[in-house]
């Protein structure tokens, strides 16, 4: 069996990559420093022989290097620091992370020849208008240090790419939710309001909320990260991944408000940051992998809210 290394298998996209994985027949050896990630994500993955939970750090190059045993055929490198607010408060750490781990994390796969499906963001592309969606043409123009060191990181993997003819695909999945998603300010929006929800809490918007986002449902999310990974047709690609139906943060919040649940606006904590309109144009992932996502959004906010409900009773 084809054994994958994945970084940040422990995080909340991380923790889905592996689920896929796993359910194809893959071995999946992952590494996680459990900063983001946590050990209950991938609780129901112990006592599976084909897994491999290694606790280290993609900034540490011995770390990288034990992840990499010989037998390693394919790497999904998710691990990053993906916190906007922190990354203006501190660019070193998630330069750090984002930047000289991918460089480690490149190195290994350059030493053993090992294809790499990278993980990046779509907070990287410029604000769009287009009723058409973004493309993987969109201008890219990163708001934040986490979105510049996500574009570096890109920049960096595809020098390797064309230098070292390193199999490489760039993935980058517009604003992914669902179970095991963080729940407090380091989570998506759609948890956090869901969250609220159950909780009786008033759901607060930042900014006048007309601000939208393409939310794409985990497994869609990782079925995607796996199949692109491991198409030949994709190395050297830049793809992208979405519904291709963008929703405003106001509307969000009435969707997932339920009787009696307030909702507010409040002062954007970093409005410099803010990119204020995400729509994917997903025809890429189409046409040259068949990937098309399953989960409608009212599925996706129905079985969150299961599962966070099943979580606190």
């Amino acid at each position: 069996m084809t054994t994958v290394a994945v970084t940040g298998a422990a995080g909340f996209i991380g923790r889905w990559v592996v689920n896929e994985l796993l359910d194809r027949g893959y071995t999946v050896r992952g590494l996680d420093n459990l900063s983001n990630g946590s050990t209950e994500n991938v609780r129901e993955f112990e006592a599976n022989s084909e897994f491999t939970l290694i606790e280290g750090d993609v900034r540490n190059k011995s770390d990288v290097e034990t992840l990499f045993e010989p037998g390693v055929e394919a790497c999904l490198h998710l691990a990053a620091e993906i916190d906007v607010q922190e990354s203006l408060d501190d660019p070193g750490s998630h330069f750090e992370t984002n930047v000289v781990g991918t460089y480690h994390v490149l190195e290994a796969c350059r030493k053993q020849d090992v294809r790499l499906g990278l993980v990046g963001t779509c907070m990287i592309y410029d604000m769009a208008d287009s009723e058409s969606g973004i493309n993987e043409a969109h201008p890219v123009q990163p708001a934040s240090p986490y979105a510049g060191t996500k574009a570096a990181a890109e920049n960096l993997a595809e020098s390797y790419y064309q230098g070292y003819d390193l199999p490489i695909t760039i993935l980058r999945p517009f604003n992914t939710y669902g179970p095991y998603q963080k729940t407090g300010m380091a989570g998506g929006v759609v948890s956090i309001f869901v969250d609220r929800d159950i909780e009786g809490k008033t759901l607060k918007i930042f900014g006048d909320g007309t601000q939208t986002r393409d939310l794409l449902y985990a497994t869609d999310c990782a079925r995607f990260i796996v199949d692109a990974t491991f198409n030949d047709e994709a190395i050297g690609e830049v793809i992208n991944a979405g519904t291709g139906t963008d929703i405003s943060i106001n509307e969000l919040a009435e969707i997932i408000a339920s009787d009696g649940t307030e909702i507010e606006h409040v002062n954007h904590h970093h409005p410099q940051s803010e990119v204020q309109k995400l729509r994917c144009d997903p025809s890429k992932a189409e046409e040259l992998l068949g990937w098309t996502p399953t989960v409608t959004l009212e599925e996706g906010v129905d079985r969150l809210r299961t599962w966070l409900e099943d979580r606190k009773s």
